[in-house]
């Protein structure tokens, strides 16, 4: 199939997708329920653009703090999908055509990066996030990063964490797109041009969720809880898969 046609093909996907995950959370809310189709709509978004996901490890599924390597913004539907995670991600991404109105729907938290005034009302924001009854992401590189990649952890919005909500623990996660380099949203590359490719590559895109063994933070500082996650996910990088 041409790449035109298969851009189409999907993006009808998600369209119809869309709908049908709408009317069913419409449902559940007139119903006064909690609605659990946001994180199910996205993971099957992840379906529809072509990413083939397995899950290894046991995603802890409430009273957690996943710290994630990022690489695309697959990640966020991905993860969505395996683990019902609400996420905290880059201002940027809020302003990017149908991708950021998809995480609104599931609580994203959205963070200026740069706007160091304001990284006291991000940490209070994370804090009051972390209180809910699931799951909460963050990708503390701060940005993107290149396959077979890993930047260092920025600890700036784990101030959130100390210290931490009782009973928190903090769940390193690796996300592997294994052969799959060209999903990487990097540099100044606008987000439709990047979701454009991959909607019309060809073939699936094969991602391993590791949800790696997680540990308390308590007394441990944001610096040292940083350093934990990410050396956790440089091991996991290394090991044979």
């Amino acid at each position: 199939m041409p790449a035109r046609l298969r851009l189409i093909a999907r993006a009808g996907g998600m369209l119809a997708a869309l709908v049908v995950y709408l009317i069913l959370h419409g449902s559940w809310r007139a119903l006064r329920l909690r609605s659990p189709w946001p994180p199910r709509f996205l993971g099957r978004i992840a379906s529809v653009v072509g990413v083939r996901t397995t899950v290894i490890g046991s995603p802890a599924p409430r009273d957690v703090l996943y710290l994630a390597n990022h690489q695309s913004w697959i990640d966020i539907l991905a993860i969505a999908g395996a683990s019902g995670s609400a996420f905290v991600a880059k201002g940027e991404l809020r302003d990017a055509p149908l991708v950021g109105w998809l995480c609104t729907l599931n609580h994203t938290l959205f963070v200026d990066r740069g706007d160091r005034l304001g990284v006291a009302r991000q940490i209070d924001t994370l804090r009051q996030a972390l209180l809910a009854d699931h799951p909460v992401t963050v990708f503390p590189e701060g940005t993107t990063s290149a396959p077979g990649e890993l930047l260092p952890f920025k600890a700036a919005l784990l101030g959130a964490i100390d210290p931490p909500p009782p009973g928190l623990r903090v769940q390193p996660v690796y996300l592997d797109y294994g052969d799959a380099r060209e999903v990487a949203w990097l540099g100044d590359e606008p987000g439709t041009t990047n979701a454009a490719r991959v909607l019309a590559r060809p073939g699936r895109i094969a991602l391993t969720i590791h949800f790696l063994e997680p540990f308390d933070p308590a007394g441990m500082g944001r610096k040292a809880v940083a350093a934990r996650a990410r050396d956790a996910i440089a091991a996991a990088m290394r090991r044979p898969q």
